[in-house]
């Protein structure tokens, strides 16, 4: 262990385990102690320190907003070199500039035919919402719509397909592609978007008005970025969200343990812990009173433990990805021990926790520890050879130039990790912004999940170099070659009952790759393969209409089963996922008994309850 714990005991205690540190004095300590020699990027990764070549590409970083000029480049020249060489691909290509040129220009002529229909030359794809409304079937704004559309599909075809072309160069050539275009698309200016045009002269123009007091908040709030919290006055932190009742019962340089107070007059004797991911803050699973999965989980009969991460600094560069197990998940098991003693635990991991979860369960698992009764992770992955578009940013240029930008600051910075979300889903999250809140000069109704969102987090540099060359680069979890104190785990060793969900259109842990974990454990598996996307399907309170999910149990010794064979046979069922699980913890734990103590029996705690201090940080 790299950094001693630090809880709030009696001092007969302290021998075992040392005194808390005052709220403001834990905040300020990096994770590392002086006395604990560091290990530099250079040193870990086998490089020599140039420090010139570090600070040219860091600054380079800042006028490219984290994104490798030379990964891109490569691409290109790979992309069109090979282009170059292939004659007949080249003759296609123009056979298609020249046949969506003569439809345009038929098009063009007989526009107002009264025969004529809307879309007859391309359709938007059902996910692009950009043209859904009325207004765009009318001419000429459905031409133009139609215009850009087939530009687009003809840049498709120009980007893809080329013989010899490596298929990450592909992909990234095309996403590039696809993102320079959507910045030109009709939706995004006044003059060619009938909504815009039409509210301009229902307001007399006040749109406009509105859209400029928007566009100045919004930057004053960019430029205020560094301040914590959510930047919404309707949702505060431990008041509107984040307010379950319940208490910090252990603290570390690295975490707060948040236990919840029970509901019911007895529980189950198995706690639940979950383990979030600190690319986020831990509330999303304690949102509103309507949608927290903590409040439901307390109210079906369970003891509630959540994990709170501290927002690093740039004195915790040198903080490791094992730091996460160690100080994180293992310290929390402990201390649960203490308060439950000889109770197993149902463990949950979501996003990078529950990869996280996963590289503990295979390391306790390895060395015979059976604490862990179940394993739930929603949304996390094992296995990242598949891991989506967000795989375009990770390749061996791109983290080096993500090194050195960490080098110069510590730590990634909230921008490079929404920026890099964003760009997944530029028109819903970017360019749609843009039209309805300076051009149409609306605002959406803020939610808790928005407030939430704006509520970023930090990355330690080592920890996150680590986490994209170990995992994404290398994909030495699946692959066998991950090591934990010195020793290889395997996925394989886990034969602890699962229960893992995917969301259908996750664009950070597409359901295929979180569906890999069926062959990579010597487990029962329960997948659940959950409507709506990375965040809004694991937050499906029951309360909510409009959700749906697919589940089937494959048992440790039943033949595989493929994704698309999967999805054809397994049940559907209407609404949310959330009492499809808890029915199945329950059929995991024992018959109901009284609360355990709020902390470690016997002892007194000095820290405040929850949402406690790192959440604010």
């Amino acid at each position: 262990m790299l950094v001693k714990p630090i809880v709030a005991l009696s001092k007969a205690d302290a021998p075992a385990v040392p005194h808390a540190l005052a709220p403001r004095e834990a905040a300020e300590r990096p994770l590392l102690t002086e006395a604990q020699p560091k290990v530099g990027r250079s040193q870990e990764l086998g490089h020599e320190d140039h420090e010139l070549d570090k600070a040219f590409t860091a600054t380079l970083a800042r006028l490219t907003g984290g994104l490798s000029p030379i990964a891109l480049s490569m691409a290109y020249f790979d992309w069109a070199s090979h282009l170059a060489t292939a004659p007949q691909r080249q003759i296609e290509i123009f056979r298609d500039a020249m046949r969506f040129s003569t439809q345009l220009a038929q098009r063009a002529l007989h526009s107002a035919a009264p025969e004529r229909k809307p879309w007859d030359l391309i359709k938007p794809q059902p996910t692009d919402h950009r043209f859904v409304k009325p207004e765009w079937e009318i001419e000429p704004f459905n031409f133009l719509a139609q215009a850009f559309l087939l530009g687009e599909q003809w840049w498709h075809n120009a980007t893809t397909d080329v013989r010899g072309v490596a298929p990450a160069n592909e992909a990234i050539v095309e996403f590039s592609v696809r993102q320079t275009l959507d910045m030109f698309a009709p939706s995004n200016f006044a003059g060619t978007n009938p909504e815009v045009l039409q509210k301009t002269f229902q307001s007399g123009g006040e749109n406009f008005v509105f859209g400029c007091q928007h566009w100045c908040s919004d930057l004053l709030q960019l430029l205020a970025s560094s301040k914590p919290g959510t930047g919404n006055a309707e949702f505060i932190v431990g008041k509107t969200v984040a307010a379950s009742p319940g208490k910090i019962i252990y603290r570390n340089e690295l975490i707060e343990l948040i236990q919840y107070s029970p509901t019911t007059e007895k529980v189950r004797p198995e706690p639940i812990l979950i383990v979030p991911a600190w690319i986020m803050k831990y509330y999303i699973l304690d949102l509103s009173a309507h949608n927290s999965m903590v409040r439901y989980l307390t109210a079906q009969g369970f003891t509630v433990f959540m994990i709170s991460w501290r927002n690093p600094s740039a004195g915790d560069r040198d903080v490791a990805f094992d730091d996460y197990r160690t100080l994180g998940v293992k310290a929390a098991l402990d201390m649960i021990g203490l308060i439950m003693p000889r109770r197993h635990v149902h463990a949950l991991g979501y996003c990078l926790g529950g990869t996280l979860l996963s590289i503990t369960s295979a390391a306790m698992a390895r060395d015979g520890d059976r604490r862990l009764k179940s394993i739930t992770l929603l949304a996390a992955q094992t296995d990242f050879t598949e891991a989506g578009e967000l795989t375009l940013f990770i390749n061996e240029s791109q983290v080096a130039f993500l090194e050195d930008m960490m080098w110069e600051r510590g730590y990634l910075d909230t921008t490079q990790m929404a920026g890099a979300f964003q760009l997944l889903r530029s028109n819903d999250l970017i360019w749609s912004r843009v039209s309805r809140d300076y051009l149409m000069g609306e605002r959406a109704h803020p939610s808790d999940l928005m407030a939430w969102n704006a509520d970023a987090t930090r990355l330690p540099a080592r920890m996150h170099s680590e986490y994209l060359r170990k995992l994404f680069l290398h994909n030495d979890l699946a692959e066998g070659r991950y090591m934990v104190d010195g020793r290889s785990i395997s996925l394989s060793d886990i034969h602890t009952p699962m229960f893992v969900v995917g969301t259908i259109r996750d664009h950070v842990a597409p359901w295929r790759s979180t569906y890999k974990i069926h062959y990579e454990v010597d487990a029962d598996v329960t997948f659940v393969l959950a409507s709506g996307g990375h965040n809004a399907g694991v937050v499906a309170p029951p309360s909510e209409p409009g959700h749906f999910y697919q589940v089937k149990t494959k048992l440790a010794d039943a033949p595989y089963l493929g994704p698309d064979e999967w999805q054809k046979t397994a049940a559907r069922i209407e609404g949310s996922w959330w009492p499809e699980w808890v029915g199945w913890l329950n059929s995991r734990s024992g018959e109901p008994c009284e609360p355990p103590s709020m902390g470690v029996p016997g002892t007194s705690n000095q820290l405040p309850d929850a949402p406690g201090d790192y959440v604010h940080l």
